[in-house]
């Protein structure tokens, strides 16, 4: 899909650039104490910090993220335009804000999404049951390829697996490509991470303080027998299995002497 007109002529990298500073900032043209949180711009090498009235900014209004329409036709019409950007500590990262728009391009952009507001979000409302359709059929056809790879698995578990695995939005295996595809490997990925955590003491070795690459270790023949029990053994009806079926790979926990609930390893 091309992007929108506006976004070809002007990308984000063509943009002025303008950060919310994380320490105190002072300007280096009017030499004005900004304090913590400035909104200043970069000059040059090394580095000059400028307010925005010293960069000639500060007759722009500030347009936050959140509706993309509106940054689209605000950014479109406004003549200058600045990107904001503020560091995050948690992510490492500079992440947008929002923009810096002429006030005219702003309350244009605004006048024309009111006019066509019912259209776009009647727009939305089809797009969004397309999506969930699409979805819908996707995980019938997952728990399809579940069930023909593992015959024996107990009744409705391909749903349980299909639909936890195609959360959407999700980065589990079954939105990978191969899954798409109804690739072999991302279907027994998908029940394989069911199983581990279903049916086997995979979460006891979690809850007891195990690292997961322990635990994960630890559990490995357990998740590998059963994933070759389901593929052999005759279907059972759900609500007939076994009452420990589910965890029935559960671990014995023991603790060393003067060690805490956190340091079991399995016996």
């Amino acid at each position: 899909m091309q992007p929108p007109d506006s976004e070809r002529k002007y990308p984000d990298s063509d943009l002025l650039k303008v950060f919310i500073s994380t320490h105190e900032v002072t300007c280096d043209e009017c030499h004005e104490e900004l304090g913590h949180h400035a909104w200043i711009t970069l000059v040059g090498e090394p580095s000059r910090a400028f307010c925005l009235s010293c960069a000639d900014l500060d007759h722009l209004f500030f347009l936050p993220t959140g509706d993309a329409a509106l940054t689209r036709r605000a950014r479109k019409y406004s003549t200058l335009c600045a990107l904001v950007l503020k560091w995050s500590r948690a992510r490492k990262r500079y992440e947008r804000q929002g923009l810096l728009v002429e006030e005219e391009a702003l309350q244009r952009a605004e006048t024309e999404c009111l006019a066509d507001a019912d259209a776009r979000q009647r727009r939305a409302e089809r797009e969004a049951e397309r999506r969930a359709e699409i979805d819908e059929a996707f995980v019938a056809r997952f728990a399809q390829e579940i069930r023909k790879t593992f015959p024996a698995c107990p009744r409705g578990r391909e749903q349980e697996i299909a639909a936890h695995a195609c959360l959407k939005y999700s980065d589990r295996v079954g939105r990978s490509a191969a899954a798409k595809q109804f690739d072999e490997d991302a279907v027994v990925l998908a029940v394989a991470a069911h199983v581990r955590h279903a049916e086997t003491g995979y979460d006891t070795l979690l809850a007891h303080g195990v690292p997961r690459w322990e635990a994960r270790e630890q559990m490995r023949e357990a998740v590998g027998r059963v994933l070759e029990r389901w593929r052999h053994e005759r279907p059972k009806v759900r609500g007939a299995e076994s009452p420990n079926v589910r965890g029935a790979e559960s671990p014995k926990v023991e603790k060393s002497a003067g060690a805490d609930d956190k340091s079991g390893r399995l016996a």
